[in-house]
């Protein structure tokens, strides 16, 4: 492995991230706010990665697929690093808290360490939106476009070890054709989701912040009760929660949908989220009206919000749903464990391998009735490879694993059992909120230092869905490669 070609990318995206950063000086500069030290620190970060550049501007990058996985989860930790600095530069935290916000930004997990949200200046407010809103399609994927410039084949092997999903689907002659489209269909989506919000009632700094956490399934917000703020304002809550649902579908689909075909959205997945949506938001109204003596129409409103936030994993909240009754919390925690669709920016288990999972057991129960009989699964007409089976099974073990030990070590560390197992799965599936401690009204400052690192180094396993990151301590990758 030519470690030139891992800092050359390092250098390229990195470039690219220091660009894109200047977004908040100029947002600082529009509210009159102090940001000579971000801009110095900016244009330092940027000057020593064009120096990385120019000095291996004329090395061949060849990018194999491990130097494309060693990258991905360099990049994922420099981008905490890179992230916390403004925030560590003009907040009164620590650099652990500083890396874990910049991390739940990346990972669009949108857990928070920060007790007033409101106080933050607008700089600050806007640079954790726009972590998410980078975070959301993907950073790597980014620049996918960028590294075809110096090198089509390696950009192929870096898109399959940052995109989530079950296998790669390329809908364009190039791969970095089918990365740019996504990125600008995903900043079509924001544009719109921003102008509906300001309509109903949102400023302009609110609804572009808010534009970018839901689209990118983040979950940040500029006021300390989230979309509590706007508890009454039916058009924001409602409109929040299509695009949220959105946001949970595999972008390519949207992507066919441009082209005028229809069929992304007729497949077994989406057909799957939408059920398990309304179902789960009609059974948890009924609820919540027949428990909490609530309105229909007021149960309703909230209800099928908090499942359209948990569901795509997006975690904003217009309401404290902890305190509702023991069935609503189980409610919300089957969705917790589900996830979107592959391919869109939700994160969690991700509703095809659910269906691949049921498939090969009822598959199972086939074989055991009739044996002599071949059994196989298919979904959306296609039979499942064995590989593809393999994969899924192994992801799933990796991931439960992941969940079982993030909450044996928080409750270890003294957290009760409802904190430790809805934290675990908060932050490995990248919702945010969970319950008790970690509920949607309270946030992760109480977690020392060393927790937070735990924690984000959990995320970031979530976020890069566990093989890309358990894959290292293997040996078997180093010596095969």
């Amino acid at each position: 492995m030519d470690y030139r070609n891992i800092i050359k990318v390092l250098s390229l995206i990195s470039l690219t991230l220091a660009t894109i950063f200047l977004g908040d000086v100029f947002v600082a500069y529009l509210y009159d706010e102090a940001y000579l030290q971000f801009f110095l620190y900016d244009l330092l970060f940027f000057g020593i990665n064009l120096t990385l550049w120019i000095w291996l501007k004329q090395h061949r990058l060849n990018l194999k697929i491990k130097g494309s996985i060693v990258t991905a989860n360099i990049l994922w930790l420099l981008f905490g690093l890179l992230g916390a600095i403004p925030l560590y530069a003009y907040s009164n935290i620590s650099f652990a808290s500083a890396f874990f916000e910049a991390i739940s930004g990346f990972t669009t997990t949108g857990a928070t360490i920060y007790t007033d949200i409101e106080s933050l200046p607008h700089m600050i407010l806007f640079h954790r939106s726009l972590m998410h809103w980078l975070g959301g399609m993907g950073v790597i994927v980014l620049s996918v476009g960028l590294l075809s410039m110096i090198n089509p084949t390696g950009s192929l092997s870096l898109f399959k070890a940052e995109a989530t999903g079950i296998q790669l689907e390329k809908l364009t002659p190039k791969i970095k054709d089918t990365a740019l489209i996504l990125w600008g269909i995903y900043t079509f989506l924001t544009l719109i989701d921003m102008l509906l919000l300001k309509f109903f009632g949102m400023s302009w700094f609110d609804a572009l912040n808010h534009a970018m956490s839901t689209i990118s399934t983040g979950g940040f917000s500029t006021k300390n009760n989230s979309l509590g703020y706007y508890y009454n304002n039916d058009g924001i809550i409602w409109t929040t929660t299509l695009f949220m649902i959105l946001s949970g579908i595999n972008f390519l689909a949207h992507l066919r949908f441009l082209h005028g075909d229809f069929t992304g959205y007729k497949n077994e997945e989406v057909k799957w989220y939408l059920i398990i949506f309304i179902t789960l938001g009609t059974l948890l109204t009924l609820i919540h009206t027949d428990m909490g003596e609530v309105a229909l129409y007021n149960s309703a409103k909230h209800s099928f919000f908090s499942i359209a936030s948990v569901l795509t994993t997006t975690g904003f909240a217009t309401v404290d749903y902890s305190m509702w009754s023991h069935l609503s919390i189980a409610t919300i925690f089957i969705a917790m464990f589900i996830g979107g669709n592959a391919g869109s920016t939700a994160g969690g288990i991700k509703v095809i391998r659910l269906i691949i999972i049921f498939k090969a057991l009822f598959s199972e129960f086939k074989q055991i009735i009739h044996p002599h009989t071949l059994v196989s699964v298919f979904v959306d007409r296609v039979k499942q490879s064995d590989r593809v089976m393999r994969s899924i099974t192994g992801f799933f073990i990796l991931y439960m694993l992941t969940i079982l030990l993030v909450m044996l070590y928080i409750y270890v560390r003294g957290f009760d059992i409802m904190t430790a197992i809805s934290g675990a799965l908060a932050t490995v599936g990248n919702i945010g909120p969970g319950f008790s401690q970690v509920g949607p009204a309270e946030n992760f400052s109480f977690f020392s230092d060393i927790d937070k690192i735990v924690l984000s180094i959990a995320m970031i396993i979530g976020r890069l869905e566990c093989y890309t990151v358990y894959i290292l301590v293997s040996l078997a990758f180093w010596r095969r490669f």
